[in-house]
């Protein structure tokens, strides 16, 4: 059993879940203000060609520090979050595969990840797009 305090990032797997694989590309963007900033970009993955698909989520995780995301309610029924939340933790277990972990054990690390953080939040959401 772990406790919430325990649990790995979101965007660990999250970013995976998309179908941008799991290794992560530096570059440099700018940001809002003009001034240049380094960041580490996932690629988007072959379905951002599609002209009818659209992001629906985008996580940014920093060492020592909360998590931020943008996010779009693509779907007309949330219970699509919960479909796509268990594809994000399928995939992550499949990366972690890559690097040499079992992904059964890995898919099962995360799930306690989740439950733990359901049950015992670390954190409240906050929108950040209000000033």
């Amino acid at each position: 059993m772990i406790h919430a305090t325990h649990v790995l990032a979101a965007a660990v797997f999250l970013g995976v879940g998309l179908g941008a694989g799991y290794l992560m590309g530096t570059s440099k963007a700018s940001n809002p203000k003009g001034a240049e900033m380094h960041v580490q970009a996932l690629d988007p993955p072959p379905l951002a060609d599609n002209r009818e698909a659209s992001e629906v989520l985008r996580v940014w995780a920093a060492s020592n520090d909360a998590q931020q995301m943008t996010l779009r309610t693509k779907w007309g029924d949330p219970a699509a979050w919960g479909l796509l939340l268990v594809d994000v933790a399928r995939h992550a277990s499949r990366a972690y595969a890559r690097e040499g972990r079992d992904p059964a054990e890995a898919l099962a690390r995360i799930r306690e990840g989740f439950d733990a953080e359901w049950s015992s939040p670390t954190d409240r959401p906050k929108d950040l797009t209000q000033k």
